[in-house]
């Protein structure tokens, strides 16, 4: 028995042995040193909504959704065309599928495929995805602590594809505000993960100067349970489901964002009819200084602003008018129902027009090399130091058996 147990803990050591060896190897990144973060400022407002063509409508999609994939790990049952008859039954025009590191082919219509997939399974859940690769680029940091390791995968997958999503801040471990006033690179934002509301990690990001869209997705594992299914979507004013036209509309910001309740508790016919009944933005723009939206029908609606501070509250109304200060950076508005729905707009922001399109600005890095060598050869030695305790620990293992 004495024997069993000591082959047991060798066994365990050795496998700990090499996690450490691993997540040593794979801590590698450059160090950076940030920029301090500056709100946006400007003479001009850049309106996100001013391409919308109230004619198209609003189109419904879901962009984070996994399936059955070929191989032993799956974080779905359903295989693609299963997943999307689900959605196409609630009335999804766009539904893309976004596995870890593998690109999904389009079940029905080659037409309407979409490159993307989710990158990332280190152990905080720092996820992306990544629209527009050609393929998947399988490093990770498997402990990404420091916010110069998130930010160089950031660069890395922006050189490789046409634009990133930073997906579910709220529950990637160890997000801090200062990783998000520091961290740039990606163009869209992933709302509403169901752990807030508030979308107080993006307005850390906007306070600094990043300027990024939200996209609400359900990021769907059980396309069977009422509760994880068709509970956060997006609206498009888009007039195709190619990939080219959603590109397009994704980096314009023609689009809003919605949580919506589970309605029925499991009864799917009553989700189905009330899904089919929500509320719209009928209307959403800017008139010289003044932000407007008209909703269809009447909500508590919320304005916010630099530092995530509420600018402005207006109780069951359905057209709102905010005339944005010369001082202020951005805004953006959250309109709430009674039934729990809520609907996230496009930040309206500051940004000189003589100078660029958009307020979005790509960041260049700049690398601190002195700590860069340091912090790898120190990652290097941690690895080579598991490693020998490894080999040691294995030649005493054949020393002890031929004693």
């Amino acid at each position: 028995m004495k024997r069993f147990i000591i082959l047991a803990l060798k066994f365990i050591a050795g496998i700990l042995l090499t996690a450490f060896t691993l997540f040593s190897l794979f801590s590698v990144s450059p160090i950076y040193d940030f920029e301090k973060p500056k709100p946006f400022e400007g003479p001009n407002i850049f309106n996100p909504y001013s391409n919308l063509d109230t004619t198209l409508g609003w189109k419904r999609a879901n962009f984070h959704t996994h399936t059955k994939v070929k191989g032993w790990f799956n974080e779905c049952d359903y295989w693609p065309d299963e997943v999307l008859r689900y959605y196409r039954d609630f009335g999804y025009y766009i539904v893309t599928f976004s596995n870890h590191n593998e690109i999904t082919t389009h079940p029905t219509d080659p037409r309407l495929q979409v490159n993307v997939y989710e990158h990332g399974y280190s152990l905080f859940k720092y996820h992306k995805l990544v629209f527009g690769c050609k393929k998947v680029w399988y490093f990770d940091n498997f402990l990404p602590f420091l916010a110069s390791q998130r930010q160089w995968q950031m660069d890395v997958l922006g050189r490789q594809s046409d634009f990133i999503q930073l997906n579910h801040p709220f529950r990637t471990n160890f997000t801090t505000r200062r990783i998000m006033e520091n961290l740039s690179g990606y163009r869209i934002t992933e709302l509403d993960s169901g752990v807030s509301t508030e979308q107080d990690y993006w307005d850390w990001s906007l306070s600094s100067g990043y300027y990024t869209f939200g996209l609400a997705n359900d990021d769907l594992h059980k396309p069977d349970r009422s509760d994880l299914f068709a509970i956060r979507c997006n609206w498009l004013n888009i007039g195709n489901d190619t990939y080219e036209a959603i590109r397009q509309k994704l980096l314009e910001g023609t689009y809003y964002s919605m949580r919506v309740p589970d309605f029925g508790n499991g009864n799917w016919n009553i989700k189905r009819s009330k899904n089919a009944g929500l509320p719209r933005i009928d209307d959403i723009g800017l008139r010289g200084d003044t932000v407007y939206l008209c909703l269809s029908r009447p909500a508590q609606v919320k304005i916010y602003g630099q530092d995530h501070s509420l600018k402005a509250l207006h109780e069951n109304a359905d057209t709102i008018l905010y005339v944005m200060g010369a001082e202020e950076p951005y805004i953006r508005f959250q309109a709430h129902y009674e039934d729990g729905t809520i609907i996230y707009t496009n930040p309206f922001a500051r940004y000189d027009a003589a100078k660029a399109d958009t307020p979005y600005e790509p960041k260049e890095h700049k690398v601190n090399w002195p700590l860069t060598v340091l912090f790898n050869m120190a990652v290097l030695l941690l690895a080579f130091f598991w490693v020998w305790l490894f080999v040691k620990m294995c030649r005493h293992r054949v020393k002890s058996g031929k004693q």
